[in-house]
């Protein structure tokens, strides 16, 4: 499922939540400009979170927490994300406000790359993008939000289909896939083998940091209808 939009009328403008889209943009063209293939790895390599590194030497890679959430691995990886950021971070903004909100949305990816790099402490494999912190606003947004409706694409066989689903039902479907798949990389891992690919433990582990914090970080009690 592909969401298009909520139906929540926001009080102000989430001018963080764009200043954040501009800013995953930018960094992706900086990454775009970088002149050669050898010079791009040696970025990524020093802002992303490379989980042997990090625990090697924690207390000089401790930055790559927040700034590894910045960088993007192509196209098709920062525009599902910050589309997902449009839909959903809005409305989280406006529940929060501009301050709380932006101390939520980096302790979101710190705490979900964290958790991937607990999890994959020998791998060299440079773990980038907005997912994990995205997946905290999701958390957040299911708390506060739960039967508002998300206009989704949704594929039906061979046909797509555009329909109203509510948000427990889109996030809770979404947060599942994340769980199972997390679950599916622990266990390949125990039994000895190499995960690269999608971070599906710091999603799922981004959506309970948000779920979770989601009410302290409120500026009301209580859920929306």
């Amino acid at each position: 499922m592909i969401p298009l939009r909520n139906n929540l009328k926001n009080k102000s403008f989430p001018f963080i939540n764009w200043l954040l889209i501009g800013i995953n943009f930018y960094f992706f063209i900086v990454e775009l400009a970088i002149p050669n293939p050898k010079a791009l790895d040696s970025f990524i390599a020093h802002w992303a979170v490379i989980p042997k590194i990090l625990w090697a030497h924690p207390s000089q890679h401790l930055f790559s927490l927040v700034t590894a959430a910045f960088l993007h691995g192509g196209w098709l990886h920062i525009i599902s994300n910050m589309l997902f950021l449009h839909i959903f971070g809005d409305s989280v903004e406006d529940r929060m406000g501009h301050f709380r909100y932006v101390i939520f949305y980096l302790l979101a990816g710190i705490i979900a790359n964290g958790i991937q790099a607990y999890f994959t402490p020998a791998s060299t494999i440079p773990l980038i993008g907005a997912s994990g912190a995205i997946a905290g606003v999701l958390g957040a947004y299911f708390f506060y939000y739960p039967y508002s409706d998300i206009e989704a694409l949704i594929p039906i066989f061979f046909f797509i289909t555009i329909r109203s689903v509510p948000a427990f039902i889109f996030l809770g479907y979404w947060f599942i896939l994340q769980t199972l798949n997390s679950t599916f990389s622990i266990t390949s891992m125990a039994s000895g083998h190499t995960m690269g690919g999608i971070a599906f433990i710091a999603h799922a582990a981004g959506f309970i940091a948000g779920l979770i914090m989601g009410p302290a970080f409120s500026k009301q009690t209580g859920r929306n209808r």
